[in-house]
């Protein structure tokens, strides 16, 4: 796992809740000023605000064909059907139950962690903090050594002489790799950079040992017979920033929201109780 993998396999959260209830809370306090009315339930407005947040909560919900206004529709059915859904629970005082008022504790408990945790990200990732680990990965990232070859794939021995015999007497390889090679893949038989251990083991290790301009003798590998030709050598360029920007820009993230979860825990005062289903000790465990 590099640099710019996540900071842990798992997400810092797996709430799998709803938040249709808080949003139902929330949606009164935003005015038309602050966001744009986008449809009516009996008088009640859905703004683009409460789109956003529903979009966000559903996540996946969403059919991932759906796109642009088709997407936008089927997400403000969802916010009509709550609100209706919603309002006949509350006729029928579900809203006075004590199960529903946990619901809205857990709710509201969760949607304060993602906007503080969504804060202390926006607040890491600044631009220096981004050039600072991206330079810590740049400079830390062992240089791999890569080389950019031609070839000529052809299905004999025979034919693979001749088309070595063609090019060491001046033809162009290129126009002879066109001409021969069976490979649809290399335009002019052109392999583009690449590192010796993503060829086939009987390619790479020929073209390791070559130096830039020369052209070996038949290679022979599952795919046919191969002209070689060693075009140059470099260690491998690290990205951009812009490339990997996302990338790096998720790691920053991700670190100051579980450095302020480890900060918190490490100052509260956490109880646990055995769990019930709980696997029995190996008594044979290493202790």
């Amino acid at each position: 796992m590099n640099l710019f993998e996540t900071v842990f396999s798992k997400p810092l959260f797996r709430a799998g809740l709803n938040v249709a209830a808080l949003l139902i809370v929330s949606a009164a306090t935003l005015s038309p000023a602050q966001s744009k009315v986008l449809a009516r339930v009996d008088g009640v407005e859905i703004t683009v605000e409460d789109v956003r947040l529903a979009a966000d909560d559903m996540g996946g919900g969403i059919p991932p064909e759906m796109e642009g206004a088709e997407r936008e529709a089927y997400v403000i059915d969802y916010l009509i059907d709550m609100r209706l859904v919603a309002r006949k629970a509350q006729a029928d005082k579900f809203g006075e139950d004590a199960e529903f008022a946990k619901r809205l504790a857990l709710l509201r408990d969760k949607a304060l962690m993602e906007v503080l945790l969504g804060k202390v990200g926006r607040d890491a990732a600044t631009e220096a903090e981004l050039k600072k680990v991206y330079d810590t990965a740049a400079s830390s990232q062992p240089r791999e050594p890569e080389m950019r070859a031609r070839h000529i794939l052809v299905e004999t021995e025979a034919l693979a002489k001749t088309a070595l015999r063609r090019v060491r007497a001046g033809e162009d390889f290129a126009r002879v790799a066109d001409e021969l090679s069976k490979d649809p893949g290399s335009k002019g038989g052109d392999l583009g950079w690449f590192a010796k251990e993503r060829m086939v083991p009987e390619f790479g290790e020929a073209a390791d040992k070559m130096k830039p301009g020369q052209i070996s003798e038949p290679v022979k590998t599952q795919f046919g017979w191969h002209v070689i030709k060693l075009e140059e050598r470099r260690e491998k360029p690290f990205p951009p920033l812009a490339e990997v920007r996302e990338q790096v820009e998720r790691y920053v993230v991700q670190k100051a929201q579980s450095e302020l979860i480890l900060a918190l825990r490490a100052a509260a005062k956490i109880e646990r109780e055995p769990l019930a289903n709980a696997p029995a000790a190996n008594p044979a465990a290493k202790r």
